[in-house]
C-alpha cells in the first residue's frame, strides 16, 4: 500500500497517519505535553525574574534605610551636644574675666576644636542677634515680652542660646 500512495505523491508521515490513526493522537499528545512543559518553564522563569527584581529592590531599600539611620543617629548626637556647647560658651565668658592667660588659651583651643568637630559633622551656627527680625525657621521664641520701642516690634530682643542648623551635603 505504501508503494501505491507514494506514486500518488503523498508524504510518508501522512501515509503513516492514515494507516495508523493512534499514531496521530500520540503525536498531538506529545506536543501538548511539550507545550505544557514550555509554559511551566516560562512561568518559573517569570517567577525567578520577579523574585530577583524584588530582592534587588530589597537590597537597595535596606541600604538606603541604613544610610538614613546613620544620618539620623549622627544628628541626635549632635543635637545632644548643643547644650554642652552653650555651657562651654558661658564658661568661656567667665574664664575670660580671669587674669590667667594660659588657662584662657587652653580653654579657647578646646572650644575651637569642639566647634570645628561639630562643623565638620554638618552643624553650622546661625548668626542671630538682638534686633534681627524673628524668623521661626531659625529661632525659637521662649517668651513674648512687650517691645521696649516701636522699632523692636516683631524683632528678637535677646538671644539666650545660639542657633545651630544642619548643612545639606549633596542630594538626599
Amino acid at each position: 500500500m505504501n508503494t501505491e500512495n507514494n506514486e500518488k505523491g503523498l508524504d510518508e508521515n501522512v501515509i503513516d497517519n492514515l494507516e495508523n490513526p493512534a499514531n496521530e493522537v500520540e503525536s498531538a499528545t506529545e506536543l501538548t505535553v511539550e507545550q505544557k512543559l514550555e509554559e511551566d518553564l516560562s512561568k518559573e522563569k517569570d517567577k525567578f525574574l520577579r523574585l530577583f527584581a524584588e530582592f534587588e529592590n530589597f537590597k537597595k531599600r535596606t541600604a538606603k534605610e541604613r544610610i538614613e539611620l546613620f544620618r539620623t543617629a549622627n544628628q541626635e548626637v549632635l543635637l545632644a551636644m548643643l547644650p554642652v556647647l552653650d555651657d562651654f560658651d558661658r564658661a568661656m565668658v567667665q574664664i575670660s574675666k580671669t587674669e590667667d592667660e594660659v588657662l584662657l588659651k587652653g580653654v579657647e583651643l578646646i572650644h575651637e576644636k569642639l566647634k570645628n568637630v561639630l562643623v565638620s559633622k554638618g552643624l553650622e551656627q546661625v548668626d542671630i542677634k538682638a534686633g534681627d527680625d524673628f524668623n521661626a525657621d531659625f529661632a525659637e521664641a521662649i517668651t513674648q515680652i512687650p517691645a521696649p520701642s516701636d522699632e523692636l516690634k516683631g524683632k528678637i530682643v535677646d538671644v539666650v542660646e545660639k542657633c545651630f542648623g544642619f548643612q545639606r551635603f549633596g542630594a538626599s
